[in-house]
C-alpha cells in the first residue's frame, strides 16, 4: 500500500464561473522510503499540491489519502518544510527546536526532550551556533534550523516545498546533501518541490513534473547510485543523458515559442556625454580593450583599519565579448561590476571604456541588478522610456516610442506594455528590466545576477530572451551569477574570481561553443561538460574559504593578456 495515494485529484479555487482550476485529475502514489521529487514552473500548484499531502488543503475532487484513510488535517505524521523559515525571531536556535517537541510530546520527560533536540541540532551542523537567535544565523542557517525542527517532531514522512530555493547555489548545494544524508539515516519518505533539475536527480529516486495545465508528466527513474557526488556526477553519462532528457521535457511543456516581432528598430544615434571634440577624434569605438580593468582595487575603511575586497584585478575586453562572472559569495563580483558601473569609488586603479576613464554612473554604461527596482506606479512601457529621452535628444517622441515598444516586444511584452509594474510578476519585471538596459543602446552592459530571484525554468526562458537581444545588439556585456550553466551558456569567457578579502582573478575559460547558443544545443555539445567541469572544479577548490596559492601558470598573466 502506498503512504500517500491520490485518486484522481483535482483542486480549484474559487466558486462557479470565477473557478480557477490548478490541479487536473492527478493520480500518484508515493510508496514508503522512496524520495520523490516534484519537478515544474512556478504557477503550475507545486505548492497546492504539497499542501494536499499536508492536509492544508482539500481536494475539489478525488480523494487524498495517508495510509489508507482520507486526510482532512494536518497531522504530526506528516512534517512539513516551507520556503520560509518561519522561526520565532526571539527564540534561540535551541528554544525553536524545543518548541516543536513540547506541541508533540507534551508527556515527554524533560531528559528526554532535551536529548532529542540536541540530537537534532547537532544532526543538522548547529550545536555551535544552538545559543544564537535567528537573526544572528544566515539563510542556510535558518534553514537548517527549519529542518532540525521537523525533523525533531518524528515525521514518518517530510514533505519539503522549495526548502532550497531562497538560498545562494553553494549553500543550496550542501543543504541538498545534508538532506540527502538524513533521509539515508532515518529512511523517512520524502516528497521534495523544486524548480532545480540537478537537485531533483542529485536527490530524488523518480522524478515527476507538473505539467502548466495542472496534470502530471510520467515519471523519470534515477538510477544512479547513492551517495551522489556533484563533480562526480558531471562525468556521469547516466547524470547527463537523464538532465537533457527531464531538461528538454520541461522545456517543451512549458517555454512557449516566442512569436516573431513585428516592429523595427528606428535608425536612431544614442548620445552618451561624450564631448563632441572627443567624438570626433575618436572616429567610432575601439574594437581592442574596448573595457580595460588595470590593477583595480577596492579598499574599505573599517573601525579594525583598510579592508581590501578586491585587490590587483587585471582584466581585459573585446568589443562585444560576453564575460560571465563567478565566485563564491562575497569575493567581490558585485563589487567590479558596480566600479564598472560608476557606482563604486575605485580605490587604486583604473577602468577605461572606449578609451577613457569610468568616472561616475552614466547611461552608456546601463546595469540589470537582481532586483530589477521598477516605478511600481509606471506601466511597462513608461518604466523602459525612462533614460530614453535623454539618451536620443534628437530623436523624434515617435522614434523615441519606437526603441521603448521594440525592446519590450523582444522581451515577450509585446501585450503587456501598457500594465504597471504593481501587476507584475518578479519575471515580468526582470523583463522590463532588460528591455530597458538595453533600450539606452549602452555601450556597456552590466547584470549582475539578474535572474538570481526567479525560479529555475523562468531563469532559462529569460537566458533565450538575453541571449536573443543580445545577439541582435552585439553590446559588450559583463554578467556577475553564481550559476555554472548560466555562466557557460552566456560567455565567451567565464572570469573566476578567488575568495575574499583580497580576491583577484583565479582563473578565465575561453568558451569555444557556437553561437547563437540555445541551453538543448549546449546540453548536447561534446564539450560543454568539459568547461562545467573545469569551473565547478575551481569553485570547488574555494569552496571551503580557502585561498590556494597561484599556480605556476600565473592566473593573473593570463588575465593581464
Amino acid at each position: 500500500m502506498a503512504v500517500i495515494d491520490f485518486n484522481n485529484v483535482s483542486k480549484s479555487f474559487g466558486e462557479g464561473t470565477h473557478a480557477t482550476p490548478v490541479l487536473k485529475d492527478i493520480d500518484l502514489k508515493v510508496q514508503e522510503g522512496e524520495f520523490l521529487v516534484i519537478l515544474g514552473f512556478s504557477g503550475t500548484g507545486k505548492t497546492t499540491l504539497i499542501n494536499l499531502m499536508a492536509g492544508l488543503e482539500m481536494p475539489t475532487a478525488g480523494s487524498v489519502t495517508y495510509q489508507g484513510k482520507p486526510i482532512t488535517e494536518p497531522g504530526r505524521e506528516r512534517g512539513v518544510i516551507f520556503q520560509n523559515y518561519s522561526l520565532m525571531p526571539w527564540l534561540t536556535v535551541e528554544g525553536n527546536v524545543r518548541l516543536a517537541v513540547d506541541t508533540v510530546f507534551p508527556g515527554m520527560p524533560r531528559a528526554e526532550k532535551a536529548a532529542k533536540v540536541a540530537h537534532y541540532v547537532q544532526m543538522v551542523g548547529l550545536s555551535h551556533a544552538a545559543t544564537r537567535r535567528p537573526a544572528e544565523l544566515s539563510g542556510g542557517m535558518r534553514q537548517r534550523v527549519n529542518v532540525a525542527r521537523a525533523l525533531a517532531m518524528s515525521p514518518e514522512v517530510l514533505l519539503l516545498d522549495e526548502p532550497l530555493s531562497a538560498l545562494d547555489a553553494l549553500t543550496r548545494a550542501n543543504l541538498a546533501e545534508e538532506i540527502e544524508k538524513i533521509w539515508e539515516a532515518d529512511k523517512k519518505t520524502c516528497v521534495l518541490i523544486t524548480n532545480d533539475v540537478d537537485e531533483a536527480i542529485l536527490l530524488a529516486d523518480r522524478i515527476i513534473a507538473l505539467n502548466p495545465d495542472g496534470t502530471l508528466s510520467d515519471e523519470f527513474k534515477v538510477d544512479i547510485a547513492r551517495p551522489r557526488d556533484r563533480s562526480a556526477m558531471n562525468h556521469d553519462e547516466r547524470f547527463k543523458a537523464l538532465r537533457a532528457q527531464v531538461t528538454q521535457y520541461l522545456m517543451e511543456v512549458g517555454i512557449e515559442a516566442k512569436p516573431e516581432g513585428t516592429r523595427v528598430l528606428p535608425e536612431v544615434t544614442p548620445i552618451h556625454g561624450v564631448p563632441q571634440a572627443v567624438k570626433d577624434a575618436q572616429q567610432g569605438l575601439i574594437d581592442e580593450r574596448f573595457l580595460d580593468f588595470s590593477q583595480l582595487h577596492k579598499v574599505y575603511a573599517t573601525p579594525k583599519g583598510p579592508l581590501t575586497v578586491v585587490e590587483d584585478f587585471n582584466l581585459k575586453m573585446d568589443r562585444g565579448e560576453f564575460i560571465s562572472l563567478i565566485g563564491h559569495s562575497g569575493c567581490g563580483k558585485s563589487t567590479v561590476l558596480t566600479m564598472a558601473a560608476g557606482l563604486n569609488e575605485i580605490s587604486k586603479g583604473a577602468i577605461k571604456l572606449d578609451g577613457r576613464h569610468v568616472e561616475g554612473a552614466d547611461p552608456e554604461r546601463a546595469v540589470v541588478f537582481q532586483s530589477p527596482s521598477l516605478f511600481p506606479w509606471l506601466t511597462a512601457r513608461e518604466n523602459c522610456a525612462v533614460g530614453v529621452d535623454k539618451v536620443y535628444p534628437k530623436a523624434s517622441r515617435a522614434e523615441r516610442q519606437d526603441v521603448v515598444e521594440y525592446y519590450l516586444e523582444r522581451v515577450g511584452l509585446g501585450n503587456a506594455m501598457d500594465k504597471p509594474a504593481s501587476e507584475m510578476s518578479n519575471g515580468m519585471k526582470q523583463r522590463v528590466g532588460i528591455a530597458r538596459a538595453f533600450a539606452l543602446s549602452p555601450k556597456l552592459l552590466l547584470l549582475d545576477e539578474p535572474f538570481g530571484m526567479l525560479d529555475s525554468l523562468t531563469r532559462w526562458e529569460l537566458q533565450e530572451v538575453l541571449m536573443e537581444v543580445w545577439d541582435r545588439t552585439k553590446v559588450t556585456a559583463i554578467c556577475v551569477t553564481h550559476d555554472v550553466d548560466e555562466a557557460i551558456l552566456l560567455a565567451d569567457r567565464v572570469v573566476m574570481m578567488t575568495n575574499g578579502p583580497q580576491a583577484t582573478i583565479g582563473k578565465i575559460v575561453d568558451v569555444d561553443l557556437p553561437r547563437p547558443r540555445t541551453r538543448k544545443a549546449l546540453l548536447e555539445h561534446p564539450d560543454y561538460y568539459d568547461y562545467r567541469a573545469q569551473v565547478l572544479d575551481f569553485l570547488e577548490e574555494y569552496e571551503h574559504g580557502a585561498k590556494p596559492k597561484p599556480k605556476a601558470d600565473a592566473p593573473r598573466a593570463i588575465a593581464a593578456e
